[in-house]
């Protein structure tokens, strides 16, 4: 029972519809042919012992002009034996004429059974067509919908791949940040050199910004000189013309008024 209820679930994944309705056209199909080479070979039946009949009248229709012939001339014995040998030719013909209307009667019934037939393999035909195009149709939206959906199997295999990759992606990240944060705090050794610590690196900065505010410092101081020396310089000119300028009277020569 297991091994047939795994079978019949295998054969009905296998399974396609649409080669399953090929293969019933057909045996119909088939079947339509035997049954119109059933009609020919009871057509072929009637028209020998049409045949025969035939034979059989004309030969009774010989004997009876015997008979007549030897009647005339006085041959009663060759009269009667030739309607006797007609006599026997008649219940031939009798039966072939039984036997004909028989075959004809079941050529008849094979004919209308054939047309039947035909008009049911035509009405399969175009049934099994409509079926056909509708479960391809019904196919190709369902493998539309699941590649829209990711539910293929197909889709799946991609989505696993992504799901990988970023997971993969993830792990790196978080290794690295943490080869990072182990190198910051000195529990590892960076080999290259280039790595500094947290004290180092404030070191540094302290150093760095030492160097920067006496260099401003002596920038200022400059300054600072540079702007004192040009303000004396100023002052003192002032200063000089005032005192000559009080004492140009004085050099001036006086002349006394007669």
């Amino acid at each position: 029972m297991i091994f047939r209820a795994k079978a019949n679930k295998a054969l009905d994944r296998a399974e396609d519809p649409r080669e399953t309705l090929d293969y019933s056209y057909q045996k119909q199909l088939e079947l339509l042919q035997k049954v119109r080479r059933g009609v020919a070979d009871v057509a072929t039946s009637r028209k020998r012992l049409e045949l025969q009949l035939n034979q059989l009248q004309q030969q009774s229709s010989k004997l009876e002009d015997q008979g007549r012939k030897a009647l005339a001339l006085g041959r009663e014995d060759l009269a009667r034996e030739a309607l006797s040998r007609r006599a026997a030719l008649q219940q031939q013909v009798t039966d072939l004429e039984t036997q004909h209307a028989t075959l004809q009667g079941e050529e008849e019934k094979l004919t209308l059974a054939a047309q039947r037939l035909q008009a049911k393999v035509d009405a399969f035909r175009t049934k099994k067509e409509t079926i056909k195009a509708t479960y391809t149709a019904a196919q190709a939206q369902t493998r539309i919908g699941e590649a829209f959906s990711g539910i293929s199997e197909e889709m799946g295999d991609v989505g696993l791949a992504i799901q990988r990759a970023e997971d993969k992606t993830a792990q790196l990240q978080a290794r690295a940040g943490a080869i990072d944060e182990l190198l910051a705090s000195g529990a590892l050794d960076d080999q290259s050199g280039m790595h500094k610590d947290d004290i180092q690196a404030e070191l540094d900065r302290l150093s760095g910004g030492t160097d920067v505010e006496l260099e401003l410092q002596r920038m200022k101081a400059e300054l600072a000189g540079g702007s004192s020396g040009g303000q004396q310089a100023i002052e003192g000119g002032t200063g000089n013309e005032s005192q000559q300028g009080r004492q140009q009277p004085q050099d001036t020569p006086r002349f006394d008024k007669q």
